[in-house]
């Protein structure tokens, strides 16, 4: 969450608030909204990093705001942020190690681990279809996101075959 924060206070000043709906609207539906929660929090740690400043604002209808600017340090951060690598695959995937492990214990036979995560990723796949039904057409952002997700799920069921074909 840092990151996203740092880059849409990169092109303006805002509050929590205003975060949170810039990142509704540039990632739709696609993207699970952000919590008003996290965000203020993640704003704290970036005030107390040096990354982002605030300053008060007196409201009259309403309670006073914090407005969030990002700093140099803040600035440095994000550059860095867009010039490096994003991680790719881990290799301590969780499901991998079900895989691998469980069976040693009898608790659990393979198949019935592949084909249970299997139907996970066919319910997501369909779950991501109705999303981009649903998903206006001009957000290509959304759709992009969209698209990458079905993308990993199809490797993902890639590989499940390839783990079915190998693992004893």
């Amino acid at each position: 969450m840092r990151s996203p924060l740092l880059a849409l206070l990169a092109k303006e000043p805002a509050h929590g608030y205003e975060l949170k709906q810039a990142l509704e609207q540039i990632f739709g539906t696609a993207y699970p909204s952000p919590n008003i929660g996290q965000i203020y929090v993640t704003l704290g740690r970036l005030e107390k990093d040096g990354l982002v400043r605030s300053v008060g604002v007196e409201q009259s209808n309403r309670p006073n705001k914090k407005v969030y600017y990002i700093t140099a340090a803040g600035r440095e951060a994000l550059s860095a942020w867009v010039d490096g690598p994003a991680e790719g695959p881990r290799v301590r995937d969780e499901f991998f190690m079900k895989l691998v492990l469980a069976p040693l214990t009898g608790i659990a036979d393979r198949m019935a681990l592949i084909n249970r995560q299997r139907r996970h990723c066919l319910r997501q796949m369909r779950e991501y279809n109705e999303l981009a039904a649903r998903t206006d057409p001009a957000n290509r952002v959304a759709h992009l996101l969209i698209e990458g997700f079905m993308l990993h799920l199809q490797a993902d069921l890639n590989w499940l075959e390839r783990c079915q074909e190998e693992l004893p």
